[in-house]
């Protein structure tokens, strides 16, 4: 068991070979035969980041082939889906596939290994993925955790995000909560206190290692709700909606620098855009000015 953990731990190639010999046959398939993978962990696509890939696609061709598996006179995506989107997308009628014999066991860990390190992939849709897995395969924590070379608590901790109220669990995936606050927000119990904690939490900018605290002080005995942040003129500012901040998020991402929602009321409020250099400010200009 201990060989295995240390082999699923380099990756998807060691799922699929030894990295000395070859795994699978390699063929050229048509775009058309290939089923998407239905055990996909991640649910989410960039579509700026598809059309690069695609406009790669159509210069240099696909320089790593798509893993497949047989089923009927069809195969399915086992991995390589974003190559297999951007492929259709360049108008590629065939693409170059590594054709290998998994079952359904294999097929899933194999879709959760080539996501599992992956930047871009979001807690929730980890958490999601391994308990699909676990459901269908009945096995333990400890015994995926082995399978897929990862510590034991990991996978207890992103599953457990699944407990936690829908509203904090689209605020961990679209980054304005850290899977560190989220595990310590599950041991409030209280669904509403959570959210009113997890509000506290991104209004105040509170760290993990400071939130601890915050729960203890609004869990007290006797508490009272802290005033709320206010905005222009001492006017209590317009709480977020995770749209909003799935938005700031989406934007944070695309400049690389701190950006800001300030909601004013409805319909109204600012942008903040912040910058730590000249070369900052000149790429936020040009990005802006296309």
């Amino acid at each position: 068991m201990e060989q295995k953990k240390q082999r699923l731990g380099r990756g998807l190639e060691a799922l699929i070979g030894d990295g000395d010999a070859p795994a699978g046959a390699l063929a050229e398939v048509a775009v058309e035969a290939i089923e998407e993978n239905p055990y996909q962990p991640r649910k989410n696509f960039d579509e700026g980041e598809l059309t690069a890939l695609s406009d790669s696609i159509r210069t240099h061709g696909i320089l790593q082939p798509l893993v497949v598996r047989p089923v009927g006179d069809r195969y399915q995506l086992i991995a390589g889906e974003r190559r297999l989107r951007a492929a259709r997308t360049a108008g590629l009628s065939a693409v170059p596939v590594r054709v290998v014999d998994f079952n359904d066991q294999q097929t899933v860990e194999a879709a959760l290994v080539e996501n599992i390190q992956r930047t871009d992939l979001n807690a929730v849709e980890k958490a999601q993925g391994f308990k699909d897995y676990l459901d269908r395969f009945g096995l333990t924590h400890e015994q995926l955790a082995a399978r897929l070379g990862l510590a034991r608590p990991t996978i207890s901790n992103l599953v457990g995000l699944l407990e936690l109220p829908a509203e904090i669990q689209e605020m961990v995936r679209v980054g304005s909560l850290t899977l560190g606050h989220a595990k310590i927000l599950r041991g409030v119990g209280d669904p509403e206190k959570m959210k009113a904690i997890a509000t506290q939490i991104i209004a105040r900018g509170v760290s993990v290692h400071a939130t601890a605290a915050l729960v203890e002080e609004m869990t007290a005995p006797g508490h009272r709700r802290s005033p709320e942040p206010t905005g222009d003129g001492g006017k209590p500012a317009v709480e977020k909606t995770s749209h909003v901040l799935g938005i700031e998020n989406e934007l944070r991402q695309k400049f690389g620098v701190k950006f800001e929602i300030k909601l004013k009321g409805k319909d109204k409020g600012t942008l903040v855009l912040s910058f730590e250099s000249g070369e900052d400010f000149e790429r936020i200009v040009e990005q802006l000015r296309r």
